[in-house]
């Protein structure tokens, strides 16, 4: 880097300004002065002081950096900046140890650098290019030093065998690309650095061990260098490290195979990706393989050939930027320099969205500088001479404010201070004494900018689509637009081109009108790119096709998605990878209204109304089906919600299964007295009182979209009571009670159906009376009840009862059932003779049954009830909740909270057994991420050692019994399973 001026930095400096704050600057002094004395240099100290003072007065960062290392201030002070900087270059470049021992040495380096570049800077001693590339130089050192550290730590244990000094690299076939403002040299002074590492594994496989797993390697070398530079010590850091530029970094490893990583580019690549890689140059690591693979990517990033519908394609990253991360306002105060309006980040697109569509064609505009790359648009007359100088001036402006920005406290910020001492410090190093005046500059920069980016594509359309073209005018598919929806993963691209097509020409009712075809304009490009999103496209797009085709106006739908693109990725989401909430749309459009209630996406525990809605609609129906029909439109809606938010995340275990046990309450106390009502219209009135008991998961409300409803019904009533009109006896009028209620629970009407009843559990089982008198529930609990049926007790509580005092009394007759004694009963025993009974004659089906597999939900929630039915002997306080029971065995609870937050996903997703294993990788990772599991593989492993600890623990919280317990009857292991 020549320099013009061979004379030492402190000759050479000028005051960038006034002394913002001249106490501060007061106070380095008086402390450099006694460091000076000491050694000698006070005379460089006096020299060089009227430049020093503004800077420490501004800036606490820098100031402490001289503080702390007196010695290296006057080291740099007294050498010639170039020298300076070939030094501190030469100096990390010499580093070559493993990382403990050259973590301290890098980060003096970078604070030697970071004083060096500031006083240059500050100093009027160099200009931008010479800043950005000074630390840009450093940080490609910086990089290369921490790979050959990491490499040598991996050699040390064995697992890398390559020759430290091999010509391919610490790390045969292991590169990493320097991307943005890094692999352009136009580093910021506080910026992180964006890097990409790839590898060859044909090459990395010979340079390790045998039996090394390859991409477990990578990984640990990858995430070696990054937190080598970015960890925080007594020394400060190196640089922050950002990995994320990578192919699809939520889903891909921290170091991408180069095939991979290539099938990635070439078949869902997207525009704001090929931006990316024009200033991408290889950084360190292996260079031939990083060659290779540069070359390999041009066809992608230089298109040579690009239709409108790319065109605005590449439009739409400026909209995306534009809209999604600029400031609101061109005030200084606040204004974000990068990001904001008529910041850095307009300057950069506008010269790389034409670069994209104009650089296939023309290698002269494949510059990775900004400003030669606006140089080389005006060479080339596709901008002015004056747009370029103009543009080029501002962006000269503009980064120096962000470095003095940064230079205050070496923040990664990019807003100038909304208060205005702090502003006045920023204005202070860029030579303004009147803060009014620097503002004004500022926001005149700013517009001038802004006027000059708003100009590029105006009046452009937004139908853009970050894949490429879509078009779906005329006769005939685009060829074009076909291979777009290739990369976005559709298997049947014709197919899905002509149903679009038939949309957009307004054969089905949601298109029919000129407002819905308007607005399906609009909303494909973001249905595409979502469903591409989704994981699995082919299915999610059948599914939405059976819905939107099934609307008998689609204005509002499509107007609710355009304004809510969450709710809509949200919806789209579930019909990739659930059918059974899909299935719900495709026959029901109509689930879809609950969308528009503003508790859709409330949190489910907030639930204020949801019982009183339900049964008002239902009241004002005019008979006992229409009660039951306002049930199911409700209930529908609702399941919807609840299975949207258990499979997105946005609910865990706990809060969907309460959530559908709230609507299954609100479902049976609107329709128990609809019912109680029905019955009494045709066989009279009766003086008596029933309640209606929810027993299983129902009871504990530990609910999944897949279960039905325990329940049994107790009354009482007057001896020899009849009824008005028939002269039903009590047994028959709350028989037919029962009846009319599980018809009104089960039985499918134009809305659909609600829930499978179970009545098995009532005392006598299916053998005796649908409905129970409370006198025969206390005897049979008293004297016929086995050990199973009090399990099945433990989670028994009152949902509805026609008389509140009779509830209270169905309540204590079912507490008292649990506390009272019984002599004699081994329950340990019983509970597991239960299981192993259970084991025997109810296999799991396979892998995927959470519920039967030892280890299982069973597990749990027997050991659960064993411990209630002790805990009610003895008097201690009783729970309906298997984990509030479980809360001191952290083994039981861990494995029935994760296998229910499975059972929740598999039950919102699917009706009836499902093999996860066939399902799309989108759906298996969701459930990965639902256990805390790194990915699919990791959740079945994890799943089997936790079931395995599960059973042991089941086995120490239920002894071994000392006697033989009772077999359980007919209705004991099928009901209680």
């Amino acid at each position: 880097m020549p320099d013009p001026k061979p004379q030492p930095l402190f000759e050479i400096l000028t005051p960038a300004g006034p002394v913002a704050n001249p106490a501060a600057a007061e106070r380095l002094l008086e402390t450099l002065i006694e460091a000076a004395e000491a050694d000698g240099w006070r005379a460089t100290l006096d020299a060089a002081w009227p430049a020093l003072a503004p800077v420490a007065g501004a800036s606490p960062y820098l100031a402490g950096l001289m503080r702390r290392r007196p010695a290296h201030l006057r080291r740099l002070l007294e050498t010639n900046p170039t020298s300076g900087l070939i030094r501190i270059l030469a100096d990390t470049d010499a580093l070559d140890a493993e990382p403990d021992d050259v973590r301290a040495p890098l980060r003096v380096l970078k604070a030697d650098l970071h004083l060096l570049t500031a006083l240059a800077d500050l100093g009027g001693v160099w200009d931008l290019d010479q800043v950005t590339g000074a630390l840009s130089s450093f940080a490609d050192a910086a990089c290369r030093a921490a790979l050959r550290a990491v490499a040598a730590e991996q050699r040390a244990r064995g697992r890398l065998i390559s020759p430290p000094d091999d010509a391919r690299g610490p790390v045969p076939g292991l590169f990493g690309l320097a991307m943005g403002k890094h692999g352009a040299n136009e580093l910021n002074y506080s910026s992180d650095i964006d890097i990409s590492l790839f590898f060859e594994p044909r090459l990395m496989g010979l340079a390790m061990r045998e039996g090394e797993e390859m991409q477990d390697f990578a990984n640990r070398v990858g995430k070696g260098i990054a937190t080598l530079l970015t960890e925080r010590t007594a020394d400060g850091y190196v640089f922050r490290v950002d990995l994320r530029l990578r192919p699809d970094p939520s889903s891909t490893p921290p170091v991408v195979a180069g095939p991979m990583a290539l099938a990635y580019y070439e078949s869902v690549g997207q525009n704001w990706e090929r931006a990316a890689f024009i200033k991408a140059r290889p950084v360190l690591g292996d260079q031939r393989a990083a060659a290779r693979f540069v070359k390999a990517l041009r066809p992608f990033v230089w298109r040579r050939s690009l239709d409108y519908a790319a065109v605005l394609d590449i439009q739409a990253i400026k909209r995306q930027i534009h809209v999604h991360k600029t400031g609101e306002g061109l005030q200084a105060a606040g204004a974000n320099l990068k990001l904001g309006r008529g910041g850095i980040r307009e300057i950069e697109f506008y010269a790389q969205t034409q670069q994209l569509i104009l650089g296939g064609r023309d290698p002269e505009l494949r510059r990775q500088r900004t400003i030669e790359a606006l140089n080389a648009l005006a060479d080339a007359d596709h901008i002015s001479t004056a747009v370029a100088e103009e543009m080029s001036a501002a962006y000269v402006e503009l980064r120096g404010l962000e470095h003095r920005v940064q230079m205050l406290d070496d923040e990664q910020t990019h807003r100038l201070p909304e208060d205005a001492q702090a502003r006045a410090a920023v204005a202070a190093l860029a030579g303004w004494t009147d803060l009014a005046a620097f503002d004004a500059h500022v926001e005149a920069l700013l517009v001038r900018v802004n006027t000059r980016y708003g100009e590029l594509f105006e009046g452009g359309e937004e139908l853009d689509s970050s894949y490429g073209s879509l078009v779906f005018t005329g006769v005939e598919n685009d060829p074009e637009t076909l291979e777009t929806l290739r990369r976005m993963g559709f298997s049947e691209a014709p197919s899905v081109a002509d149903t679009i097509r038939s949309w957009h020409h307004g054969r089905i009712p949601a298109t029919r009108t000129e407002r819905g075809r308007e607005l399906f304009t609009r909303l494909a490009p973001r249905l595409l790119e979502a469903l591409a999103r989704s994981g699995a496209p082919d299915d999610a797009f059948r599914r939405f096709a059976v819905f939107f085709s099934g609307l008998a106006a689609g204005v509002q739908v499509q107007a609710l998605f355009l304004n809510q693109p969450r709710l809509f990725e949200m919806v789209l989401g579930v019909m990739a990878f659930a059918p059974r909430l899909a299935r719900t749309l495709g026959r029901q459009p109509a689930a879809l209204d609950g969308v528009l209630d503003a508790r859709f996406l409330a949190d489910l525990s907030d639930e204020t109304g949801l019982t009183e809605q339900i049964q008002r609609e239902a009241g004002e129906t005019e008979d006992f089906e229409g009660a039951m029909n306002a049930v199911r439109r409700l209930h529908r809606e609702q399941m919807f919600r609840i299975g949207i938010h258990a499979l997105t995340g946005r609910a865990g275990p706990e809060a969907a299964g309460r959530a559908y046990a709230a609507l299954a309450d609100a479902a049976m106390r609107t329709l128990s007295p609809a019912a109680l009502a029905e019955t009494e219209r045709l066989g009279g009135a009766f003086p008596g009182a029933v309640a209606v008991v929810a027993l299983g998961k129902a009871g504990s409300r530990e609910m999944t979209a897949g279960s039905d409803l325990d329940l049994m019904t107790l009354y009482d009533a007057p001896p020899e009571t009849v009824s008005e009109i028939k002269g039903w006896t009590a047994d028959v009028f709350y028989a037919r009670f029962t009846q009319r209620l599980i018809a009104a629970l089960s039985a499918h009407t134009a809305e659909g159906g609600l829930y499978e009843v179970d009545m098995r559990l009532r005392p006598t089982g299916s053998k005796g009376p649908v409905s129970v008198r409370l006198s025969t529930f206390d005897d049979y609990y008293a004297g016929e009840a086995e050990t199973w049926e009090f399990m099945v007790l433990t989670r028994a509580r009152v949902v509805w009862a026609s008389d509140p005092v009779f509830g209270d009394r169905v309540s204590a007759a079912i507490e008292a059932a649990l506390r009272r004694p019984r002599p004699g009963v081994d329950i340990a025993a019983d509970v597991r003779k239960m299981r192993a009974l259970m084991d025997r004659e109810r296999r799991p089906h396979g892998f995927w049954d959470l519920k039967l597999s030892p280890g299982g939900q069973v597990d749990a929630e027997f050991a659960a009830q064993y411990r209630q039915l002790q805990a009610a002997v003895e008097g201690e306080p009783l729970t309906l909740s298997t984990l509030e029971a479980l809360h001191d065995d952290p083994v039981l609870a861990e494995a029935w909270r994760v296998q229910q937050r499975l059972a929740h996903l598999l039950a919102a997703a699917f009706e009836g057994r499902v093999d996860p294993e066939a399902e799309p990788g989108v759906f298996q990772l969701r459930l990965a991420e639902a256990a805390g599991a790194q990915d699919f593989e990791a959740l079945k492993t994890e799943l089997t050692e936790l079931r395995a600890r599960a059973r042991k623990a089941f086995e120490r919280a239920v002894p071994a019994g000392r006697e033989e317990a009772r077999d359980g009857d007919e209705r004991g292991p099928r009901s209680i399973s």
